[in-house]
């Protein structure tokens, strides 16, 4: 069972729906004893970075999260589900974050229309990577999808890791963000794959299949 966290910021429905479609069973949650049985974690969500710390704080979901996050379950951020896995974010001031990525979360600089919103290109691999050496990073919940395939986006801000090791890809938009991390068990993507057609569900699938090994 896979455990999409419930902690009121929607997008629930899609998220769970997609999951099931390719063969996961689900779980909508915020029963901190049914986010320890599951086998694997999703935090989805959209809004406000504040708004979902709140929500998480108040249904007393961190330690049920952290413990997951522990114990080596496969577990995957969406939206603002990545953005709350870093330490910090300077949306509403500086708010406190989940720390479990040591990071901020910034919002977008230049002239550009705000918030990203449509479909992006995904480069799979760290910053400054050239072509001939992609096939040398670890492609994750990547593995089958082209380089340079599209995902559909709407945020503000984007993260920016202390550590560039857990960076899985990056996307233009007036600046080069990290549209997607990696490290252990932990996956987080700023797209929508829910939203992003086949190779959405692709991601999704190859997330589910990390998470089998650990199903009864």
């Amino acid at each position: 069972m896979i455990a999409v966290i419930d902690y009121d910021t929607g997008n629930l429905k899609s998220v769970s729906k997609a999951l099931e479609a390719v063969g996961a069973k689900v779980e909508v949650t915020n029963d901190p004893r049914a986010i320890g049985r599951a086998e694997a974690i999703v935090l989805p969500g959209v809004g406000a970075f504040y708004r979902g710390m709140e929500n998480l704080k108040r249904l007393d979901l961190l330690p049920s999260i952290f413990e997951a996050v522990k114990e080596g379950k496969p577990f995957l951020g969406i939206c603002l589900g990545l953005q709350l896995l870093f330490t910090e974010s300077e949306e509403h001031g500086t708010c406190q974050g989940l720390d479990i990525i040591k990071g901020k979360v910034e919002r977008f600089q230049g002239e550009m229309k705000i918030p990203h919103m449509g479909w992006n290109q995904v480069k799979c691999g760290m910053r400054n990577v050239n072509s001939k050496n992609l096939a040398k990073q670890k492609c994750g919940i990547f593995g089958g999808i082209p380089n340079g395939s599209y995902f559909y986006f709407v945020h503000s801000y984007c993260v920016e890791p202390d550590d560039e090791n857990v960076i899985a890809a990056t996307t233009e938009y007036g600046q080069e963000f990290v549209s997607a991390i990696a490290k252990d068990n932990i996956f987080a993507v700023q797209f929508h794959p829910e939203k992003s057609g086949e190779l959405g569900l692709k991601i999704l699938k190859n997330f589910v299949t990390t998470a089998q090994p650990h199903w009864s």
